[in-house]
């Protein structure tokens, strides 16, 4: 005998459920909310409409946010942008993608008096700012002290700027190892710095700061030579101290580091593996003629090379910062992850002398 439920499932089986009935139901319940309930069936179609309104707002919204991105991080996310100018240098310094502003530079010059050369410096720290913050401060004022009394007695001096320079730097790193490690600060910085006379220029560089300079004919001069781990020079000392190099991103010291030489670094140093001793370059100015160098923490060299930076400076050197905004600019939106700090020099001219 046929039970209800059985009888209601063949009814369900044989007519409802047919592709058919299903279309025709479907038909006659568009119809019924078409005469029957207009109102509500607006209400319904307005509400999407004002729903992909909202939508498409927040999605123009998205897409303005990341078109400005470069330009709502360097106002608002950036807690240190630095700037300077100045009738022949001018600083361009962000803090950029880093959730710390490690970088700083100086620049002491006396062009009124010309008690001593001028002097330019980039620093850019790591593990904390303490000793880049350090040797802006402490090395710039010994040298500018140090640089006045060999003026004085330049005649008689056995002294020069090369064995100042080296000096000064060793000094300020055994002070600063002594200082940070009594607080187990184990932060530690590059040293990239400049002296410029009427006919010479002088380089130090300790790390992977770097300069380069563009001369009378446009040919790019290296200034600086980076301390990397990779190189032959420095893996062998590194070895020959007990240590190794690894790679991690990037070849480091002891796994640590990506340059072989710094100030402070107290515990690298402990090992000998990783030393202060900066190389020092001199340029004579009258053989050169330069136009103008460029003193670049390695967040500039991340996104450009030494080429690219000196045509790109070179085509905007009219500009309030002689290109140097421009550039920092250009390397955050190629994508540098680092502080990014761009120090331009523009030289007299034979004829402004």
């Amino acid at each position: 005998m046929m039970t209800l439920l059985s009888l209601l499932g063949r009814i369900m089986r044989y007519f409802l459920l047919r592709p058919e009935t299903l279309f025709l139901l479907c038909i006659s319940l568009a119809l019924w909310s078409y005469f029957f309930h207009t109102d509500e069936v607006k209400t319904i179609v307005k509400s999407s409409r004002d729903a992909v309104k909202i939508v498409k707002g927040k999605v123009a919204e998205i897409m303005q946010n990341d078109k400005l991105a470069g330009l709502d991080v360097l106002n608002a996310e950036f807690s240190k942008t630095w700037e300077s100018r100045g009738k022949n240098a001018a600083v361009y310094s962000i803090q950029g993608r880093r959730d710390h502003m490690e970088d700083r530079f100086q620049v002491v010059a006396d062009v009124a008096n010309k008690s001593h050369p001028s002097i330019f410096g980039v620093f850019d720290g790591h593990g904390g700012e303490a000793a880049a913050e350090y040797a802006k401060t402490h090395l710039m004022e010994g040298l500018k002290k140090q640089l006045q009394t060999f003026e004085k007695e330049k005649e008689n001096s056995l002294q020069s700027y090369q064995s100042i320079l080296k000096q000064q730097i060793l000094s300020l790193d055994k002070e600063m190892l002594e200082k940070l490690s009594a607080n187990f600060d184990e932060a530690g910085t590059t040293c990239l710095v400049a002296l410029l006379s009427e006919k010479e220029l002088t380089v130090a560089n300790v790390g992977d700061s770097r300069g380069v300079l563009c001369d009378k004919d446009g040919n790019v001069i290296e200034l600086s030579h980076d301390h990397k781990p990779y190189q032959l020079k420095e893996r062998k000392r590194i070895k020959r101290a007990g240590g190794f190099i690894s790679f991690n991103g990037s070849w480091r010291v002891q796994g640590v580091l990506a340059m072989s030489r710094s100030l402070g670094d107290y515990p690298l140093k402990n090992l000998n593996v990783v030393i202060p001793d900066p190389d020092i370059l001199t340029f004579d100015l009258d053989k050169l003629q330069p136009e103008f160098m460029i003193l670049a923490s390695d967040g500039l060299w991340d996104a450009f090379s030494n080429e690219e930076a000196v045509r790109f400076i070179k085509e905007r050197l009219d500009e309030p910062h002689f290109g140097a905004k421009s550039i920092v600019l250009q390397s955050f939106y190629r994508g540098c992850p680092d502080n990014i700090t761009v120090m331009v020099v523009k030289f007299k001219k034979v004829t402004d002398k």
